[in-house]
């Protein structure tokens, strides 16, 4: 809900606007329901009592807590599961408290003591993450902080999210991340109050997980050429080059895995992506290919693999697609499920269903002939046959088959769950038809698009700013919003090689999403959660997790005046911003010119250098826009 102003009679309690902050006092993301900001500090003192009930489900909990207490505060903090006096009182309801739910909480700061009140530990859990946030940023320190006033307002907060899915989609398909870099990803996700990981398990690029009785899978479908550059791009490996760059997680790695999440509160999605985007598999076992061409299939390093030049149809240059007229794949996915079913308590399972490229089926006889036996008329109704199939397989482990918006085509399997990617459309359309659906779109939610402009941003295809994201809306207009399950956030890591990068590129973008999956509708105001994010790029300093800088960084927009000269516009994502820029190549401070009005480029000028300041001080990163950049974005053929 909004924070009203509000001067309350014979109190010093005070709620602040929305509108009118633009850097709050108070800074937590997601924003929570309510907040009153009342007269006071909270010390922690020199021993810290911390009083919770000894459930095994609040061993995190507590957990958490007691290291941010005692590890950079260097104060010695105890457990007790009753205590006369306690500094931190952690309550779980006798009665439960219906304006909470499961993962609410009430949360109180007074002068003497903090008390957190929830339904159930997972309420706890994100009230301690709240309780947090309160801190000064030296809390997320790994390492004692010695002079610091370590003081929480005192406030009273009620809390809860508006959606039942709040989920990141993490991609160690395309390149493999350790069990312990996905750990470290889900330690990250939680502070934010994130509940669902998404796992892009399989790809072209690598088969991530131990399946037992299918030893190629791992042994072949793993491991492929390592290449630098851009994704896409890349050579075709050399017969001779070595494959041994990926890896996978055994089942003992996966039920470890399973246990971290479940002890945070998390549930896991694990995603099998078929029929497309399958040729690790096919790598491994090429009978499950239509094409006899198969058994000459690597595992892609990064290799142009689709031509995309034909619309809305897709032309795969290799078949990377299962043969849907083909038993044995039926057999194998039947395998692959069972035991996914059985390592992953969820009660989704992710079947993909996306980018499936059919100009291989239209050459197979064993497609026409099924097409024949079927009465399926096109390609589109192939996949439909496919994926309902595919949907009884799950549905006979006991769980919900969900895949991406293109199980739409040619006919939904009768109780799929859609997970709504190109745009909210198919997300529309399946809760118009009675389905559960996810929010995913390209539009708002895409981790891999770059953040700022292509001249400072690593290139993928596409810009997604952090502004945008903050738009995000899961509940379009005229959809009843009880078919809207929530939404995510996905990591496509096509182009990302590394954890560090894999922050960069999730944060600050998933600070948004996380407030547009919890904070009420009602709530949001751009200038006072870009506000709220800078107070949180001050943690993740002290952290040392790394983000991405760019809304600090020019907005740059370049078109042709009638006379045919070149125009440039700059602007800025958040306000107070001023932009220095120089034409003459050489590296503009604040002694520069100062952008105030669309600039002319010089006819012989090379490139645009550009930086923004804020209050006298450099803010922004340095930019350097080629000339003929500027004429791409002016003809509508820059990459942003």
């Amino acid at each position: 809900m909004k924070k009203i102003f509000a001067l309350l009679c014979c109190s010093f309690i005070s709620v602040l606007s929305f509108s009118q902050v633009s850097k709050p006092t108070i800074a937590i993301i997601p924003e929570p329901v309510t907040i009153i900001e009342n007269s006071g500090h909270f010390s922690l003192p020199q021993n810290v009592v911390i009083e919770a009930g000894n459930q095994p489900e609040m061993k995190e909990v507590i957990s958490f807590l007691k290291d941010r207490l005692s590890t950079p505060t260097g104060i010695h903090v105890i457990i007790k599961n009753v205590a006369a006096t306690a500094t931190v009182k952690l309550i779980l309801n006798k009665k439960s408290d219906a304006v909470i739910g499961k993962e609410g909480y009430h949360l109180l700061v007074t002068p003497k003591n903090i008390t957190i009140k929830a339904n159930a530990p997972a309420g706890l859990f994100y009230g301690v993450q709240t309780l947090v946030q309160l801190f000064p940023k030296e809390i997320e320190s790994a390492v004692t902080v010695k002079n610091i006033k370590w003081e929480a307002p005192c406030i009273s907060i009620t809390d809860y999210p508006r959606f039942g899915w709040r989920g990141l989609m993490f991609d160690v398909a395309r390149h493999f991340f350790t069990k312990e870099d996905v750990e470290q990803y889900i330690d990250q996700m939680v502070r934010y109050k994130y509940n669902l990981l998404h796992l892009h398990l399989t790809d072209d690029q690598g088969w991530r997980i131990e399946i037992k009785g299918l030893p190629e899978l791992t042994e072949v479908g793993a491991w492929n050429v390592k290449k630098t550059g851009y994704f896409g791009t890349f050579s075709v490996p050399k017969p001779d080059e070595p494959r041994n760059y990926g890896g996978f997680y055994t089942q003992d790695d996966i039920r470890e895995i399973v246990q971290y999440v479940k002890e945070r509160f998390v549930n896991i999605l694990p995603e099998i992506d078929v029929p497309g985007h399958s040729l690790a598999a096919i790598a491994s076992y090429p009978e499950l290919s239509c094409t006899p061409d198969a058994k000459n299939y690597h595992v892609l390093s990064g290799e142009e693999m689709m031509d995309w030049s034909h619309g809305d149809t897709l032309i795969a240059l290799e078949d990377n697609t299962l043969c849907p007229a083909n038993e044995k794949v039926y057999t194998f996915l039947d395998k692959v499920i069972t035991q996914v079913a059985q390592l992953f308590p969820f009660e989704y399972i992710h079947l993909g269903g996306d980018e499936c490229a059919k100009n291989f089926w239209e050459k197979s006889d064993a497609v026409k002939a099924l097409m024949q036996k079927e009465g399926l008329k096109n390609m589109q109704e192939v996949q439909s046959y496919f994926e309902k199939r595919v949907e009884k397989i799950v549905e006979s482990k006991g769980k919900k088959f969900m895949g991406w918006d293109e199980i739409l085509e040619g006919g939904l399997a009768h109780d799929a769950v859609v997970m709504s990617w190109r745009g909210m459309a198919g997300g529309i359309q399946a809760a118009k038809m009675g389905h559960e659906v996810v929010m995913s779109p390209t539009t708002f939610a895409y981790l891999d698009y770059m953040q700022g402009d292509p001249a400072i941003e690593p290139h993928v295809y596409a810009t997604l700013r952090l502004k945008k994201a903050y738009e995000f809306e899961p509940v379009p207009d005229n959809v009843d919003a009880k078919f809207i399950l929530g939404g995510q956030a996905n990591l496509w890591t096509e182009q990302v090689y590394n954890m560090r990068h894999a922050e960069y590129m999730t944060w600050p973008r998933a600070f948004a999403i996380a407030e547009d999956l919890w904070s009420p509708k009602e709530s949001k105001n751009w200038n006072n959660f870009a506000g709220r994010v800078e107070k949180h790029f001050a943690r993740f300093d002290v952290a040392e997790v790394k983000y991405a800088p760019s809304v600090y960084d020019p907005i740059i927009n370049a078109s042709a005046s009638p006379d045919k000269k070149l125009i440039v516009e700059l602007s800025t994502e958040i306000d107070g911003l001023d932009i220095y820029y120089t034409f003459d190549n050489s590296f503009p401070d604040k002694f520069y010119p100062k952008y105030t009005e669309p600039l002319i480029v010089p006819e012989d000028a090379v490139a645009l250098k550009l930086i923004t300041y804020r209050d006298g001080k450099p803010i922004g990163r340095m930019i350097t826009v080629p000339v003929t950049e500027l004429k791409n974005k002016a003809d509508g053929k820059s990459e942003e």
